[in-house]
């Protein structure tokens, strides 16, 4: 009789405890990252009355079953479904990022490393990557040899925003190309005034400078044409032979030569003279180089001395200290085809791969992160530079991790161990996408028929106690 009251008893508790799993379910249906949980029951113990016997030759008995007694119900698993993700709610913050796939996010808190599928990230005071409990973002760090890459290495703190990172380093121009057609019957072209090309350009401090020159058809050929330089420029306008002088007590006005007075454009020096009234600045030197096509077919042939065949020139300015670097010029994708008499010409800074165009000193404006995890500051001056890379753990058994709260878990004997390393999110399949966070993954239409047949079970359970207790007042009223 005691028996089936102590089997409602566990029948009561492993209810209990399912009912309490779905309530923590549903609890979190909406918290980022979260993973459901699923409860199984097991039979317990079993009270033997009397053994299985085998059939008997010597009798001719057959064989009896045992007679076993069950003692109730036990709870066999808590399982979280870790596989299974869940909805995606779009933020739009470069910093919420959804890993889809079967890793986790790695995440320290100054003693050790935890993983989380949570990720609702954002920068600390001193730059680094983190969650909403202050705990870093661990992922790789960029290789010193090689700024393209990072390096596959023990996980350390992502330091997006330190302050090394929030500003680049200018770069000086090193190639340029001049592009256009050249209409050998434009009028302008023809005449003294010529068609005037500007090409800009920065020094290794990252100011911004303006070479403009002439280019005039020759007397001798409607195929060839003299490039001469007009002045250079600093990004506010002014000459950068020229200084502007004001007399403090009369206030008049003169014009004096700077430190900058020479340059070279191919075989041609010039130096520059600046008249003290006008500022007028003027070179000691006529010649220009000379760009020669092909008058039968309007290909270009070449440039710099009258019988040339180089595709470019060198441009430099002799300057004390000198920022400015040697500038390959190139002239070799000029044309000189029929356009209606109309020449266009202009510059385009760097190589054929984009490469030497130079650039100003520039700070961070934005932060984006790839599909597999690198993490590139974007700056003011058109330049991105990789700042680390976010990576993942993965887990054999990932059910067995143990959940800390707060969307944390950590390794167990039966989840298997993480190597310190991880491992980049696309080596698995993977994919991180950013402006969007991987929602909780419980299923409330599953929840609520759990609720109920939950609900049931314990009703059941009890009535197995309440009946129980009816026939042991009967047993005790015998003696009445």
């Amino acid at each position: 009789m005691m028996r089936s009251l102590y089997s409602g008893v566990s029948g009561l508790k492993v209810h209990q405890t399912k009912m309490d799993v779905i309530g923590n379910n549903i609890s979190n249906v909406n918290t980022v990252g979260f993973k459901a949980s699923t409860v199984t029951f097991s039979d317990v113990l079993y009270q033997t009355s009397s053994s299985a016997s085998g059939p008997s030759q010597t009798t001719g008995k057959t064989g009896v079953n045992a007679k076993q007694i069950g003692l109730g119900a036990g709870l066999a698993s808590i399982q979280a479904a870790m596989t299974t993700s869940g909805g995606s709610q779009r933020t739009d913050n470069p910093f919420d990022i959804m890993i889809e796939g079967s890793g986790f996010f790695i995440v320290n808190n100054g003693s050790g490393n935890v993983f989380t599928k949570a990720g609702n990230f954002t920068v600390d005071a001193n730059g680094t990557l983190c969650n909403a409990n202050g705990y870093a973002v661990m992922g790789w760090q960029v290789d010193p040899n090689d700024p393209a890459k990072c390096v596959a290495d023990n996980v350390s703190p992502l330091r997006i925003m330190a302050p090394e990172n929030t500003t680049v380093a200018p770069e000086a121009t090193k190639d340029c190309y001049i592009t256009g057609n050249i209409d050998s019957r434009d009028t302008q072209i023809a005449s003294d005034t010529g068609k005037t090309v500007s090409m800009s350009f920065y020094d290794s401090l990252g100011q911004s400078y303006m070479l403009t020159m002439r280019v005039v058809q020759t007397a001798e050929s409607t195929s060839q044409y003299s490039v001469t330089p007009i002045n250079i420029f600093n990004s506010d306008g002014s000459s950068i032979f020229m200084n502007t002088v004001t007399d403090p007590e009369t206030g008049a006005v003169t014009y004096e030569s700077t430190a900058i007075e020479t340059f070279t454009i191919g075989g041609q020096s010039y130096t520059a003279t600046v008249d003290a009234d006008t500022g007028a600045v003027t070179f000691d030197n006529e010649e220009g180089n000379f760009l020669t096509f092909n008058g039968a077919t309007g290909h270009f042939v070449g440039v710099g001395e009258q019988d040339s065949t180089d595709t470019s020139i060198p441009f430099k300015i002799a300057a004390t200290p000198d920022p400015f670097e040697t500038i390959n010029v190139d002239f070799s994708t000029i044309t000189m085809y029929a356009n209606s008499g109309m020449s266009n010409l202009e510059s385009v800074k760097g190589d054929t791969k984009g490469y030497n165009a130079g650039k100003m000193a520039g700070s961070m404006s934005g932060v984006s992160i790839s599909t597999t995890g690198e993490i590139y500051g974007v700056y003011d001056n058109g330049d991105t530079s990789l700042l680390g890379q976010i990576v993942v753990a993965t887990f054999k058994n990932a059910s067995g991790l143990e959940a800390l709260g707060n969307n944390l878990y950590k390794t167990t004997m039966n989840s298997g161990d993480f190597d310190g390393v991880g491992e980049d999110v696309s080596a698995s399949g993977g994919s991180f996408t950013t402006g969007v966070l991987e929602m909780s993954n419980v299923d409330l239409a599953q929840q609520f028929t759990d609720m109920i047949t939950t609900q049931r079970g314990f009703q059941a359970n009890s009535r197995i106690i309440t009946t129980s207790d009816t026939l042991l007042e009967e047993l005790i009223n015998l003696k009445r």
